[in-house]
């Protein structure tokens, strides 16, 4: 390890506010932030994942941000592969880099990797394809459940590629996705500082309403209907535009559309604060601590 190099992991729900705290360390050590947003590395999508501001990009370098099109097949192995790239380059200019996002399994990848996944039998996915389409997304939702309780309680559990995909890999191996990652977290040629940011539950949840209803006066939901065509794509299957998608395909009205926008949302920070709250590693702070934080870092 080169005690010389930090990354800084600024983690916390959605609207939280981490990408004002990511500009203001960015400013202090004059370095770059890498995302960590499963969401916001869509180019084409604008409006619903939250992204930093063109003048935020602009104030500071910005890394997977706009960096891939949501036809391309990309999860959190490729996204460990390509962010260590960038890290070990970066670190060549830096002694310091912001690693900002709330996707879990994008942090989890950077600092302590993932193992190779098993080889899925043929004609597995098939399999439970065709039962979910007959079955539909609540008999998914039972059968990970039952095999996988600890993978259901982080997983957006209305994502049904994520949760075929934890059944082809128990039907693989017979075993709960956790024990499929490393038991032992990889050693990497830097050291990490991990910094979770949190507000009072109210506090939280005033902010994601308010920034829901900003998005939808943006165009939330004209921009969702421009993907309307492609909603089976993965990049889409994502909290923000499958509830839009509902309302276009006239299973509810729009004031329905907005309660589950706004009610969905709020359930995705719970999930997201729930997987943070389990690494004893992450000092917690709230938005106004920026001068803490940095006494921690430097300290």
């Amino acid at each position: 390890m080169n005690e010389e190099k930090t990354l800084i992991v600024l983690v916390g729900p959605t609207a939280v506010g981490k990408t004002s705290v990511a500009l203001q360390l960015a400013e202090h050590f004059k370095t770059e932030i890498i995302s960590a947003d499963s969401r916001q590395i869509y180019r084409e999508l604008e409006i619903g994942t939250a992204k930093p501001t063109n003048e935020e990009l602009s104030q500071i370098k910005h890394h997977f941000i706009n960096s891939h099109s949501i036809v391309d097949a990309y999860d959190a192995g490729s996204y460990e592969r390509d962010a260590l790239l960038l890290i070990n380059d970066l670190f060549k200019k830096y002694d310091t880099l912001i690693l900002c996002g709330g996707s879990g399994l994008y942090v989890k990848a950077v600092l302590e990797g993932f193992d190779e996944m098993p080889e899925i039998p043929a004609g597995t996915r098939e399999k439970i394809m065709s039962e979910y389409e007959v079955k539909g997304l609540l008999w998914l939702q039972d059968q990970v459940k039952e095999v996988d309780p600890d993978y259901f309680n982080e997983v957006d559990i209305k994502n049904p590629h994520r949760l075929v995909r934890a059944l082809e890999l128990h039907a693989a191996e017979g075993k709960p996705l956790n024990e499929l990652r490393k038991k032992r977290k990889v050693s990497r040629a830097f050291k990490s500082i991990k910094i979770g940011l949190e507000a009072e539950r109210e506090e939280l949840y005033r902010r994601i309403d308010s920034r829901m209803d900003d998005m939808i006066a943006a165009g939330l939901f004209e921009e969702a209907e421009k993907f309307f065509s492609q909603q089976h794509l993965n990049a889409l299957q994502t909290v923000g535009y499958r509830e839009i998608f509902g309302y276009l395909n006239k299973q509810y009205d729009r004031e329905e559309a907005i309660r589950l926008l706004k009610r969905n949302s709020r359930r995705y920070a719970k999930r997201q604060l729930t997987w943070y709250k389990r690494d004893q590693e992450i000092k917690w702070f709230n938005i106004n601590q920026v001068t803490e934080m940095i006494g921690l870092i430097e300290g």
